[in-house]
């Protein structure tokens, strides 16, 4: 008896406690509206980490060859104004062989079979962008999936989570919405990452050479154009 006594005084003495801190709280403590607009307010999902899982990896298309995306099949009538690396840029910027703007409003193509992961205007200074995600065959050292980034574009031609085959039209070459005379910004990544990112970086980051990545993959010696998309 004298311990249930003991036992039901310390619970009441625990209860007093926890209402007369509630109390103070109550009184003492932050307001909500009293908080900054950062406090409480959802921040925006970090598109750092955002990723492809396991299953829709799996489920990409099988990418047995890749072409350049501008010019031909091939990139004929294109030449890269700034190679991967140069100046910390982590891509290759497509030009045609006209110069200046002369290349406006010209077709980009998938550099090879995919699921369009991204398509929209990630920020200032990139106009409209896609990502196209690839699954590489079983062995290849980049791993199970890469990703091809055709930004600065003018137009889209085609809509996240659409499948694409090697050649097809995706978009149009632009100018970044003005930030610059007309030219795709192309690159490669390695990984399941879907991130707009930085064209500029001290480091690689996840990003390969286009061009030594494509000469790789091209699947055809080099005088020889690729079999039309539909047969790979």
């Amino acid at each position: 008896m004298r311990k249930t006594l003991r036992i039901m005084r310390l619970i009441l003495t625990l209860a007093l406690a926890a209402a007369i801190v509630g109390v103070i709280w109550q009184r003492l403590g932050p307001r909500l509206e009293d908080l900054p607009d950062s406090a409480v307010k959802p921040k925006p999902l970090d598109p750092a980490f955002v990723r492809l899982t396991p299953r829709e990896t799996a489920t990409l298309p099988l990418a047995t060859r890749f072409d350049m995306p501008l010019g031909s099949e091939r990139g004929t009538f294109t030449y890269n104004a700034r190679a991967f690396r140069i100046e910390r840029h982590l891509g290759d910027d497509l030009n045609g062989i006209g110069g200046e703007n002369s290349d406006l409003g010209d077709p980009v193509y998938a550099a090879g079979a995919g699921r369009v992961v991204y398509a929209g205007n990630p920020g200032p200074g990139w106009g409209k962008m896609i990502l196209i995600a690839h699954r590489l065959p079983e062995g290849d050292e980049l791993g199970p999936v890469v990703q091809t980034m055709y930004a600065h574009l003018e137009s889209m031609k085609v809509r996240t989570g659409q499948v694409v085959q090697r050649g097809d039209p995706i978009g149009t070459l632009g100018t970044g919405d003005g930030a610059y005379l007309a030219h795709l910004h192309f690159e490669v990544r390695a990984g399941p990452y879907v991130n707009p990112g930085q064209g500029y970086a001290d480091t690689v980051l996840n990003r390969v050479s286009p061009e030594t990545f494509i000469r790789a993959r091209h699947g055809a010696y080099a005088a020889v154009l690729n079999p039309a998309p539909q047969k790979d």
